[in-house]
């Protein structure tokens, strides 16, 4: 039997079943959506967690003329009463944000213009309805070619809609607004923030409020904009953030859906690793994987089963938001940076509603709060444990995350030390001349100024990645070396290889934690690896003469260098 095809980047819920693509059934939300709504309901999510998949299966569902067949064998086609009442019942506008942006408001204004034309455009035969008065087919005719003249016809032209297809049909419209904090996000980077939250706060206003011609609405965002920003004197408006328990488990997949989809695709003794790396988030009462990382990483998985875990969700999007709470670090921020990368968790108090002109606070303190905040919303950190109010435990959700993090300290950490070049170039020579005192001294001085990993209950080779990172960074920032991390050599993999071609010298690195401070112990397991597992291999086939193999044990912020040379005439 031919597999399923791996939906990724897939966003259409009728593609699953028109091209047989792979589908985590999530069609339980339409149901709890109903038995649970209000007028207007905001869903916050991370990026990448199903927002826009399970918008266009709302879409599918109610819209009028739909293919019920779409929904058979799935879990809302159980729930008879339910489908007989609103499947295919319903005119439905569905609108995303996510291109609407630009580097300055007038162009960001045409955007939201063109998105909503290009809506308009799906009811053009609203033009040959006979319910439709000359008034009302000129005005629609006027938002499908994008001449909206003043800025009042594109502050209405959503509730125009539905008003004409109201008109049409005699039955109210549903709303559907993904991703409407995108404009906001990209306007506050860009310099115009206020003028584009007063453009979507007067489109939202007109269609969600006091609407006759409005079923209900859903919108879709990373963050929850504050009420009195851009939903100002909305009645009966339900939001649902990472914290609600309300449809949790209907953005992200479950340890159940990702066994089932490893199991199916033939990977299911990768499980572990799958879960390392992409599981983590509590989102209500339920724990959830990011599902654009499982996707992914099955697919790869699924042509060779030993493929090495890789960063998915990272790479999708910018990573501003952490650059800038490094950046920006108090001691005592360092202190909770270090407390979160070791494992362990932070408190902090959570503010639910944000505008971005929030983060421009000149309050150092209540920057640091909302920036805290935004980490949260945005899936760069995550629930430990339930909440019980205003303040939540907050810890790294996964490997992947971790890694942001620790990329992010590895950039501040080497700016910071090359900075100082007197006490690199030291380092630099040092390593190249085997002088292990001097080596050991100035990364001493280094970490002492950093962060470091404190001796919590992370896993040891854990710990060692991070030094290891360290290290490889002030090593490959000077350009005249080759640096290797991981590379194959010998009977196993180095953690880190140095050739210095002007000067035919190899240096091998082997870095470990050192448990308790056992620095001597460690610095000769150290040693003896490289021996026995034979890493100096490789430079022996090349024929370079000088071997330098250093050994280097660390703990919080100190380590011990130990060193040996092997040197050759050829």
């Amino acid at each position: 039997m031919e597999m399923k095809k791996l939906p990724i980047g897939i966003e259409f819920f009728d593609n699953f079943k028109r091209d047989d693509f792979y589908y985590v059934d999530k069609t339980g939300f339409i149901r709890d959506l109903l038995n649970t709504r209000g007028s207007v309901n905001l869903f916050t999510r991370p990026r990448r967690f199903g927002k826009s998949l399970n918008m266009d299966m709302l879409k599918t569902f109610f819209e009028l003329g739909t293919d019920p067949s779409l929904f058979d064998e799935l879990e809302i086609s159980e729930d008879t009463a339910l489908c007989e009442q609103y499947m295919g019942k319903y005119p439905v506008i569905s609108i995303s944000l996510k291109d609407v942006e630009g580097t300055d408001f007038q162009m960001a204004y045409a955007m939201l213009g063109s998105v909503i034309s290009e809506e308009a455009g799906r009811f053009s035969f609203l033009l040959e309805s006979d319910k439709l008065t000359k008034a009302d087919k000129k005005k629609l005719s006027y938002l499908i070619e994008e001449e909206f003249g003043e800025a009042r016809a594109l502050q209405g032209s959503l509730r125009l809609l539905t008003q004409l297809l109201y008109k049409h049909y005699g039955i109210p419209v549903i709303v559907l607004l993904d991703e409407y904090d995108v404009p906001l996000n990209k306007a506050y980077w860009n310099g115009y923030y206020l003028e584009m939250a007063t453009l979507i706060r007067s489109v939202f206003s007109q269609v969600l409020k006091t609407n006759k011609y409005l079923f209900f609405a859903v919108i879709t965002g990373c963050l929850r904009i504050a009420k009195e920003s851009i939903f100002t004197g909305l009645n009966n408006f339900k939001v649902r953030t990472i914290s609600d328990i309300e449809c949790a488990k209907y953005f992200g997949f479950t340890d159940h859906e990702v066994r089932e989809m490893l199991c199916y695709y033939g990977v299911e003794e990768r499980f572990g690793d799958v879960k390392e790396w992409y599981d983590g988030y509590r989102f209500g009462d339920v724990d959830v994987y990011c599902p654009w990382d499982v996707i992914n990483q099955c697919d790869k998985m699924r042509v060779r089963k030993d493929s090495p875990m890789e960063s998915h969700w990272e790479n999708s999007s910018s990573n501003a938001i952490v650059r800038d709470i490094i950046e920006e670090a108090t001691e005592a921020t360092k202190a909770e940076i270090e407390t979160l990368i070791s494992g362990d968790y932070v408190e902090k108090p959570i503010v639910p509603e944000l505008t971005y002109t929030d983060l421009d606070s000149e309050d150092p303190s209540l920057r640091q709060t909302y920036l805290w905040s935004v980490l949260y919303a945005t899936g760069y950190l995550t629930d430990f444990e339930a909440s019980n109010g205003k303040v939540h435990k907050l810890v790294i959700p996964n490997k992947e995350v971790l890694e942001i993090y620790r990329d992010r300290i590895y950039s501040w950490f080497r700016v910071r030390v090359t900075r100082d070049r007197e006490h690199w170039q030291k380092f630099c020579m040092a390593m190249e001349t085997g002088c292990a005192k001097e080596i050991e001294n100035l990364f001493n001085k280094f970490m002492e100024d950093s962060i470091s990993i404190r001796d919590t209950f992370t896993r040891k080779e854990m710990k060692e990645n991070f030094y290891h990172g360290m290290l490889l960074g002030l090593l490959k920032s000077d350009g005249r070396w080759l640096v290797k991390s991981n590379a194959e050599s010998g009977i196993g993999y180095t953690d880190i290889t140095l050739e210095i071609p002007s000067k035919d010298i190899g240096c091998i690195i082997e870095v470990k934690y050192a448990e308790d401070g056992a620095f001597d112990r460690t610095c000769e397991e150290a040693m003896r690896q490289i021996e026995e597992s034979r890493y100096a291999a490789v430079f022996r086939q090349r024929g370079i003469p000088t071997i330098r193999k250093y050994g280097i044990a660390c703990y919080k912020k100190n380590c011990k260098v130990m060193y040996s040379v092997e040197e050759e005439s050829f």
